[in-house]
């Protein structure tokens, strides 16, 4: 483990410049992604919720490095509870299956589902941020247009729960909505 890294990491704040900062060293030197990838999906460790902040702007550049790590990031999404790893983790599975539109072979079906599972699931926490949800209904979408049972379920739980939410809820639901056809 590369101590000076994990440091930075622990020391991290939600501000993004530090958060640049520390994701600018993964993009430039690949093998500290193993580590942070580890640190972001070990939910024992206390910071892995600020590694997760990490791992998010690498993927939004670089979603194809995650490749060697689904398995592992897959089977550990229904893990995850922080509410700031949570939103970030939930970006990462939009940018995964957005990804996976043009590289077919990007996840494989356990994992598709696997995400699929974990999108519903925060997508009906009673107690989950718009955040996540809204990055949750938007690879739902994505994964709907390969799976037919998807789409009537997110019309339905997006329909009755919209009154339940914020206006910035409503709106992203709105947006879905339109785009599958209701």
């Amino acid at each position: 483990m590369n101590d000076n890294f994990y440091k930075q990491i622990a020391k991290s704040t939600a501000h993004r410049p530090i958060r640049d900062l520390i994701s600018g060293a993964v993009l430039q030197d690949k093998n500290l992604l193993g580590e942070l990838v580890n640190i972001a999906l070990n939910i024992k460790d206390p910071n892995h919720y600020k590694a997760c902040w990490i791992l998010e702007l690498v993927m939004e550049t670089k979603i194809d490095w995650l490749a060697d790590y689904l398995p592992e990031f897959c089977s550990t999404l229904n893990q995850i509870k922080h509410e700031g790893a949570l939103r970030s983790v939930s970006k990462i599975c939009m940018f995964a299956v957005k990804h996976r539109q043009k590289h077919t072979g990007f996840l494989s079906a356990a994992q598709v589902e696997q995400i699929t599972e974990a999108c519903f699931d925060w997508l009906i926490d009673p107690d989950g941020k718009v955040a996540t949800k809204a990055y949750s209904m938007r690879a739902l979408h994505q994964l709907g247009k390969e799976n037919d049972w998807i789409y009537p379920e997110l019309k339905r739980i997006l329909s009755e729960d919209a009154s339940k939410h914020s206006a910035a809820y409503i709106a992203a639901a709105k947006d879905i909505l339109k785009k599958i056809g209701t």
